[in-house]
């Protein structure tokens, strides 16, 4: 996972952000972008993924999630986003991870990921997602995903599988 500034899974020092307000937006967007994701495996241990219904990453699968709005803390933003995304209600749990994605124009993301739990609702892609569905631990070897989400999921513990290992 080269080429980015990132946090290592299950430690993070924006562990105490994560329930404080995100940055506001000023005149345009802020050279970082506070963004938040969902990461929720069901009884079976499979993992809700989506897939991207615009760019970046048209056509990629990932984990629920997105921009945070102004005054939304990154676990308010992880719950929204995927709400919007999926149909689900979710209780957002400890941040597993954290990154920083290039935004293109001096900008970048940094993304939270947080452990989820499904508590309503039922699963429907919606919003900017082209699809959803739950996916095992082998579908996922086989998926297109965004960069480096099988080595985040694995090192976190999330799904023991990447896609080179067997």
């Amino acid at each position: 996972m080269s080429g980015r500034d990132q946090g290592e899974p299950g430690e993070s020092d924006a562990d105490a952000d994560a329930s404080r307000p995100a940055a506001d937006a000023q005149a345009g967007e802020p050279a970082t972008i506070p963004s938040a994701c969902g990461v929720i495996v069901d009884a079976a241990g499979r993992i809700l993924l989506v897939q991207r219904g615009h760019e970046p990453g048209k056509g990629l699968w990932s984990v629920p999630g997105g921009k945070s709005e102004p005054g939304e803390t990154l676990r308010e933003t992880a719950a929204r986003e995927v709400l919007e995304e999926t149909g689900l209600r979710v209780v957002v749990g400890r941040e597993l991870w954290s990154l920083r994605v290039p935004a293109g124009a001096g900008r970048e993301y940094e993304i939270h990921d947080f452990e989820a739990r499904v508590v309503d609702g039922e699963l429907q892609p919606a919003d900017d997602a082209a699809d959803a569905r739950w996916v095992s631990a082998q579908e996922l070897r086989e998926l297109p995903l965004t960069d480096g989400l099988d080595a985040y999921l694995a090192e976190s513990g999330v799904m023991g599988c990447g896609k080179g290992q067997g």
